[in-house]
Parts: C-alpha cells; structure tokens; sequence
C-alpha cells in the first residue's frame, strides 16, 4: 500500500533530478569589472574556463591579478546560485527544502 503522496514525492525527486542535469550542461559567464577576467561557470557551481587578458598578464601586478581572479570567481558562483536557486525554487514551490 502506498502512501498519500508518495508518488509525489517521487514525480518531484525525478524532477529535481533532471533539473540538476540541465544545470550541469548550462554554462554561465561572467567577467570582471573592466573586462579583464572571464569565469565560466555551470549551474552546479563547476568552473569550466578562466580566461585572464594578455594586458593584465603583460602587466605583471600578480596582486591585483589575483584579487580580479577571487572576485570574478566568487560572483560567478554567486550568479550561478541564484540561477539554480530559482530553477529548483519553482519544483519545490519555494519550500525552502535544505540541500537543493
């Protein structure tokens, strides 16, 4: 016998399931103030590219390489949360469920 709600549960779990994938497959960009930097990011927070300007490079400021590097790094996870945030958002009806 199954339970009220059961197969509700389930039809979620396979739905948050292959919203994951597709977050996984959508890629994300984004680039530093001054366009120096550029991020790519999936939706499951995986960095798949960093492209770095041969002008910053040339420059030779390993200092401030780095900090546009943390800071282009840390916005791009934080964009790429709220988009999955949002995406799984809408499959729990904004149920606040931890984890996703």
């Amino acid at each position: 016998m199954k339970l009220p709600g059961v197969n509700m549960l389930a039809k979620m779990q396979e739905q948050m399931k292959a919203t994951r994938d597709e977050l996984a497959q959508e890629l994300l960009s984004v680039t530093s103030d001054g366009g120096g930097v550029t991020v790519t990011i999936s939706g499951t927070q995986r960095i798949h590219a960093v492209h770095v300007s041969t002008q910053l490079l040339d420059d030779g400021d390993a200092e401030m390489l780095g900090n546009l590097l943390v800071a282009t790094v840390n916005k791009a996870i934080e964009e790429s949360q709220v988009k999955a945030a949002e995406k799984l958002g809408s499959l729990t009806g904004g149920l606040g469920v931890p984890g996703l």
